[in-house]
């Protein structure tokens, strides 16, 4: 695996990734009961965001002023932009950042730390050995978070069902594999004959739309509970990444209404070419 999402951290993607995955998890814990966060490509759990300029060999150009960057100092964000903004803010100036603009940017497994009430369960899943490493130095002394040098997609099969009989399960692969889609679904369909009522969230880039809209017709075959979907486009015409989307199976009740506000939202705040937008909509609908 050649591992490098230091070099995209704070960008946009991570931005409508981990807002709507603040607003997930908030909205799972509307219920008291415990419930397992497994993150299955956790990734190192912190990123610095001066790195992104270093290349391999070259200096490179940041992509976080276009992410994390524009919300920084924006004032008037709408409730579920506020709190992602005020974690991201609390963990870059508790790393010692004391400078105007940001530094240090958490990646899911910190956010989802973050966010963990006592009676929840954190698991973290990394198979490459350098990120592994330094994800299990950053949680060493965080009690009630498990770190695993596993597949992610192995760890859904071993780690479903969970004892709180309740998960959310981020699926963030680098998509650096030509079957992670296939992996994917394949994964999810383990996951869901383990747990039928779990949350699966999985993150996908838009880069060739025929692939993605195959991964959707895959999906449509597996009998799916009610699956949403939630894609953010910031330039149409970008010759690589056009934008982003998640698949959230098994939402909580009327999170479509709360998505479509956010990505809708941050379309307007992220966008870096006419034609941008936001789209939500049911792949599999509520009965």
């Amino acid at each position: 695996m050649n591992y490098r999402h230091h070099f995209h951290a704070g960008n946009f993607a991570d931005v409508f990734k981990h807002a709507v995955l603040v607003r997930l998890v908030r909205a799972l814990q509307a219920k008291p009961k415990g419930l397992l966060l497994l993150d299955t490509h956790a990734g190192r759990g912190r990123y610095d965001l001066q790195a992104e300029a270093q290349g391999d060999t070259l200096e490179r150009q940041p992509e976080w002023p276009g992410g994390i960057g524009r919300l920084w100092s924006k004032p008037n964000l709408p409730a579920g932009v506020a709190e992602y903004l005020a974690r991201v803010v609390a963990f870059d100036r508790g790393a010692g950042n004391t400078q105007e603009a940001p530094r240090f940017y958490p990646g899911s497994p910190r956010l989802l730390e973050a966010l963990a009430r006592p009676q929840d369960r954190l698991v973290l899943c990394e198979l490459h050995p350098a990120e592994n490493q330094a994800l299990q130095a950053e949680f060493a002394f965080t009690p009630g978070v498990a770190v695993q040098l596993l597949d992610g997609y192995t760890a859904v099969r071993a780690l479903l069902p969970p004892p709180e009989r309740r998960a959310l399960v981020l699926i963030d692969p680098p998509f650096e594999s030509q079957d992670e889609f296939a992996r994917i679904v394949s994964a999810l369909g383990d996951g869901l004959r383990r747990l039928p009522a779990g949350t699966f969230a999985i993150w996908y880039p838009l880069t060739e739309r025929a692939r993605v809209d195959d991964f959707f017709a895959e999906l449509r075959t597996r009998r799916l509970p009610p699956t949403l979907v939630a894609e953010l486009i910031i330039n149409p015409a970008a010759p690589k990444m056009k934008g982003c989307g998640l698949v959230i199976v098994n939402p909580p009740w009327q999170f479509d209404r709360e998505a479509e506000e956010l990505a809708v939202w941050l379309a307007g705040a992220l966008a870096q070419a006419p034609g941008a937008g936001a789209q939500v909509w049911w792949l599999v609908p509520e009965v």
